[in-house]
């Protein structure tokens, strides 16, 4: 908890939450570490949502978790949406969740719940497909900014910037927010510049790996102000 209310403290607009998978394919290796970490240590769905049960106690912008399908599929869908719904996430992003399966199984629960399910987009996206999203949406759309798992620099390719600029052309109904690569101020600036956000990972974990966690974060967040 306290990572969350010194975030919101120094600025942070939304918080993203991980939840462990033992092969968590979008990830790169700091984040793969951070969840073989959790799980050694005993963390799963039951105990994470003890840990949040007086989130919104201290905390009051928007919340997300975010994780892989099977640990929600094995949790159970109604499940896990009604746990969110009762600590007050708002959100949920699952790289692996098929699109299709999310409208033709979920969509009517995630909605019961009040649960946004929030989709990623890549530079390989169809055009028919994010407009498919866009429909689906009612948070914001993530624009993953490159083929690569998280962790890796934003390269600001031509194709990169191409991508950017043709999503930022479509003029989707939802926002939308770019993450993978966000790294220090200047790739946090360049995100901004085709999206209304950018998503910070792991940086941010890397920032909190030793010393004195408090000023980390704010040290951190500072190195991102506007």
């Amino acid at each position: 908890m306290t990572i969350a209310r010194e975030l919101e403290s120094a600025g942070a607009d939304m918080l993203e939450i991980g939840f462990p998978y033992s092969d968590p394919v979008a990830d790169g290796p700091v984040i793969q570490a951070s969840s073989k970490k959790a799980l050694d240590n005993g963390m799963d769905l039951k105990l994470l949502f003890q840990q949040l049960k007086d989130l919104r106690k201290f905390v009051k912008i928007p919340v997300l978790l975010m994780g892989y399908v099977n640990p929600l599929l094995q949790y159970g869908v109604e499940n896990f949406c009604k746990a969110c719904a009762e600590v007050g996430v708002d959100g949920l992003i699952v790289p692996d969740l098929p699109m299709v399966e999310y409208e033709e199984f979920y969509k009517e629960t995630f909605q019961q719940y009040g649960i946004s399910n929030i989709f990623l987009i890549t530079p390989q996206t169809t055009p028919e497909r994010i407009r498919k999203i866009d429909a689906l949406t009612n948070g914001f759309i993530y624009m993953v900014s490159s083929s690569a798992t998280t962790g890796k620099n934003l390269s600001l390719s031509q194709v990169t910037e191409d991508y950017f600029s043709r999503v930022a052309a479509m003029e989707l109904k939802n926002p939308a927010m770019i993450g993978f690569g966000i790294s220090d101020q200047a790739s946090f600036d360049k995100a901004c510049q085709y999206a209304n956000g950018a998503i910070i990972g792991t940086a941010f974990v890397k920032a909190i790996e030793d010393g004195d966690l408090k000023a980390n974060i704010q040290g951190f967040m500072k190195g991102f102000a506007q």
